[in-house]
């Protein structure tokens, strides 16, 4: 039992949770109104456009003959299990360190789903400079991306104990 010192991992799940229901219903969208490689044009340098990523991320291992599934969904799922059991240890005075790692468990867990339902990762957001692409992603993957931004961050403070 975390004692008054100690975060409870449920006070901070919500923020997982908000980042696996926006990510489902964005890919379900996505999913809905979008036809699979056809951009749709947002603003200058932002599109949508409906793609499928069977590897990791910047589709790596995507052309792997379809054993990456199973390694990604035991790796997401270890993963997760990891990032739990670490909120819970955490401090209430490390709210930076406890955001970051909620925020990269509830993208986990929406790219968990994807993969473990569809045998792939759904991505519509694709930002672009004149004919150069980023790799296409997600709401999840953007949860990732902030979340692991906020972990170096909060590396750098010396307020751990």
């Amino acid at each position: 039992m975390p004692d008054s010192k100690t975060n409870s991992f449920k006070q901070w799940l919500w923020i997982s949770l908000l980042v696996v229901i926006l990510d489902q219903a964005t890919k379900l969208i996505a999913e809905t109104y979008l036809n699979f490689q056809v951009p749709v044009s947002v603003m200058p340098m932002f599109n949508f456009t409906l793609v499928y990523n069977q590897g990791a991320a910047f589709s790596f291992l995507s052309d792997a003959g379809g054993w990456q599934r199973w390694f990604f969904i035991g790796l997401s799922s270890v993963i997760s299990i990891v990032l739990i059991v670490w909120l819970n240890k955490l401090k209430q005075h490390q709210k930076l360190l406890t955001v970051s790692i909620a925020l990269i468990l509830g993208g986990a867990i929406g790219n968990l789903i994807d993969r473990s339902i569809y045998g792939h990762v759904i991505d519509f957001i694709d930002v672009y400079y004149q004919q150069h692409h980023w790799p296409a992603f997600n709401i999840a993957d953007s949860a990732i991306s902030i979340g692991a931004v906020l972990l170096i961050i909060d590396s750098f403070k010396n307020t751990h104990e």
